[in-house]
């Protein structure tokens, strides 16, 4: 007897003292991560040289000479990145916090090593504020690469959002409201209307959705976009070209996952609309002009340029030291025979690499670029291709707190 209750009180304390260090365990207050990275590279072509280390083929030459002689060595650190996530006890839950940056520079800061924000979010419950991914794309079909700016056919974009997600996890739906306007390099709303004479105007926000359905395989999304685009002429005289119009856009994407563990994927994205260029992750202008017979006061109108892209890449892990991606990317967008001939048609995109996992957080990787360009009528192309060598360190903490104080 004395046996059984010795044991019955020993057990007992055990128990008590289990639950005592579960409610003493902290939990995580704050994630502080990032990597330093360096690009070294020779681009066997010409580009822009604020956009000497990557692979866009916007930036390549629209003409003969455009940007100088072929053949240049870079060096870069611009993708160097630091970010922090904060998880907070709330009476409504969770509060989570992400305020992440990189020293890519754009827009003004085109070609420069500087600090530039790409996450400032906060969420609680099923509602989030502040820059964050857009829910019109998806980063899971961004291939395993070292080249920083990555598929042009892909929609790509963070934007200041408020955003409500009433499904969340695997499986997921949200809509968002967007700010207007913005583009993903950073460039203003004037840019992205093909008239000098002519300003945007944003009077509504952007309208957003992505619903996610998580399968065996991996998952398909399904995203869309409407917005309102309006321009106004700022010389109004004879000739008035104000105008609006009706944007929109779909994007399918999908995560295929394959060999052991489900290791390996296949990212495959399709994107079709008007009017979406500055949600692409390289594309030209959202409005374009077209010749109106029979209208003396609008000689020409302002319209949404249709647009197609896609993409396809599959990162292979051969071992858990080595892996390569191959893949690549098209844009194309639609122009009426009234546009100048040297604009920007299409934009293709590939790449394939070899990556090395030498110790942990530590990735080498050689890259082979290919990206060309073809204008809309002058028998303008331009193909350019880089081989690029990257070497990534990461580094990251958690900071715990304790429970009950």
């Amino acid at each position: 007897m004395t046996t059984l209750r010795t044991t019955i009180s020993a057990v007992l304390c055990a128990g008590a003292l289990a639950a005592s260090a579960q409610e003493a365990a902290p939990e995580k207050a704050m994630d502080i991560y990032g990597f330093a990275m360096m690009d070294m590279g020779y681009n066997a072509g010409a580009i822009d040289p604020n956009w000497f280390d990557v692979m866009r083929p916007t930036k390549l030459p629209a003409f003969k000479d455009q940007w100088g002689a072929e053949g240049n060595m870079y060096f870069s650190v611009r993708q160097t990145r630091l970010g922090f996530k904060g998880y907070t006890p709330t009476a409504l839950g969770e509060l989570f916090t992400q305020f992440e940056f990189e020293m890519f520079g754009t827009g003004v800061d085109a070609g420069q090593t500087t600090i530039r924000l790409r996450h400032a979010y906060g969420q609680l419950g099923k509602w989030g504020a502040g820059q964050y991914w857009s829910p019109f794309m998806d980063i899971d079909v961004f291939p395993n690469s070292v080249e920083y700016w990555g598929p042009s056919g892909m929609a790509f974009f963070r934007n200041i959002q408020l955003r409500y997600m009433p499904i969340q996890g695997d499986t997921k739906l949200t809509i968002a409201l967007e700010r207007p306007g913005a583009s993903s390099d950073q460039g203003s709303y004037g840019q992205f209307i093909d008239d000098q004479n002519v300003r945007g105007r944003l009077a509504l926000p952007d309208l957003s959705a992505e619903y996610r359905k998580a399968t065996g395989f991996g998952y398909v999304e399904a995203a869309g976009i409407l917005r309102s685009a309006q321009w106004e002429d700022q010389n109004p005289d004879s000739i008035n070209l104000d105008g609006s119009a009706l944007c929109y856009g779909i994007n399918l994407t999908s995560n295929i996952k394959y060999g052991p563990e489900k290791r390996n994927t296949v990212r495959v994205g399709l994107v079709y609309g008007a009017g979406i260029q500055n949600y692409m992750n390289d594309a030209t202008t959202d409005i374009g002009v077209r010749a109106n017979p029979g209208n003396a006061s609008k000689p020409i109108e302002g319209y949404a340029l249709p647009l197609t892209a896609g993409s396809l890449f599959v990162d292979h892990f051969w071992n858990e030291k080595m892996s390569s991606t191959v893949g690549g990317s098209i844009t194309t967008i639609t122009l009426d025979d009234s546009s100048d001939s040297s604009s920007f048609k299409t934009g293709t995109y590939a790449l394939a690499n070899v990556m090395f996992y030498p110790a942990t957080n530590v990735m080498w990787g050689v890259e082979v670029q290919y990206g060309g360009r073809e204008n809309f009528k002058d028998d303008w192309s331009y193909n350019a291709v880089k081989v690029q060598a990257s070497f990534k360190y990461n580094f990251g903490t958690a900071l715990y707190r304790k429970k009950n104080g």
